[in-house]
């Protein structure tokens, strides 16, 4: 019987180029180890970002190539995920209890940038991660009423607030402590202030993923958050019309000024699928999301139709990910997840937390 080698085990892995990453799961580092009695194999896998939906399907990609290698009789993988906190901008250190903040973003409004927000967070969510949203619009905070939360948030000390809780996710918006119909007569220096009190005042609980859900436009709030809140990286939501697209360019570029890694780009209501006879169209124009990735060369995540319940679901607080957990939308939503949370993962890890922090007192 010929002896198995790891060697040749790991070559054969090599084979396997995940999906998410882009590169084989040895080149990311993800395979943690392979184990050989007899002709036996068990491969332990742990990935950088949650993968529920793809956990099996990629257990049977890896044990498919195993059993390729001659010799090996029977084959075990175990594949897990591990989330950490990744590098910000160099002059800020990571909040206590967020491993990782993602920006939603987008150059001008209409472009279904809350709804992308709230369902990549619970996309995250539902793909095995802890996550909390951060709704940014002060001026016009939608996360209440997409979420369906009520009420206001506790306070146990006065001083700090304890997040809203809906549908597995951890929340705070402006929204939360105001009248549903209050305007915000405010201006910059306030709206940037009270983003800050909402995003460090808050007793996030122990979060792999915090996604702020940005108001659009490249002013104030968006200096602010580039300046002073630890951003890991930003996804930008745009649609294919070309107006839309010139002002995500902006926005990209200024993410890439700052030093705010851009993850990649959705494409919102790219295609029309007529409910009455299936009749596909692109109303606002078709391939500006794949341009726009391929200028700048930042991936492009995914694209979501222009449909009738992704609003009508988020309008009655129940948005499509919770309230069609096996539809066709959901999937993308979830495929969005995984890509930005997979891209995440390659970045340069932050260690900070690792360090013990060293005080000088004159006694």
């Amino acid at each position: 019987m010929s002896v198995i080698s790891k060697e040749a085990v790991e070559a054969a892995i090599k084979g396997y180029k995940e999906p998410h990453l882009g590169r084989d799961l040895v080149a990311a580092h993800a395979v943690k180890s392979i184990d050989i009695e007899g002709d036996a194999v068990r491969v332990a896998v742990e990935l950088g970002f949650p993968a529920k939906g793809i956990q099996q399907a990629i257990a049977d990609a890896v044990k498919d190539c195993v059993m390729g290698v001659s010799g090996v009789g029977s084959a075990q993988v175990d594949v897990s995920w591990e989330i950490k906190a990744h590098s910000v901008q160099k002059s800020l250190k990571p909040i206590d209890n967020v491993k990782n903040i993602i920006a939603v973003a987008s150059g001008k409004g209409g472009v279904g940038k809350s709804t992308t927000a709230v369902n990549l967070a619970l996309a995250l969510a539902a793909e095995g991660a802890r996550v909390g949203l951060l709704d940014a619009d002060i001026y016009g905070p939608s996360q209440p009423r997409m979420l369906g939360i009520d009420g206001k948030p506790e306070s146990k000390d006065g001083s700090t607030l304890e997040p809203m809780s809906s549908y597995d996710l951890q929340a705070m918006s402006i929204g939360f402590l105001i009248d549903e119909e209050t305007p915000m007569i405010w201006r910059g220096p306030m709206v940037t202030q009270a983003l800050e009190q909402l995003l460090k005042d808050t007793n996030w609980s122990d979060l792999d993923y915090l996604v702020i859900d940005l108001p659009p436009g490249t002013g104030d709030t968006q200096l602010t958050l580039a300046q002073k809140v630890p951003v890991s990286g930003a996804l930008i939501v745009t649609t294919p019309q070309d107006i839309a697209l010139l002002d995500a360019r902006k926005g990209l570029k200024m993410f890439q000024k700052v030093e705010v890694p851009v993850l990649g780009i959705v494409e919102n209501m790219s295609i029309h699928i007529c409910s009455k006879c299936g009749h596909e169209e692109h109303i606002f124009g078709q391939g500006g999301g794949t341009a726009m990735s391929e200028q700048y060369g930042v991936d492009l995540l995914g694209s979501l139709p222009l449909d009738i319940q992704i609003r009508e679901e988020t309008d009655n607080g129940k948005p499509t990910v919770v309230a069609q957990p096996d539809s066709r939308i959901t999937e993308i939503y979830r495929e969005i997840a995984r890509k930005t949370a997979a891209k995440l993962s390659l970045q340069a890890k932050d260690y900070a937390a690792k360090f013990p922090r060293i005080v000088i007192e004159n006694n």
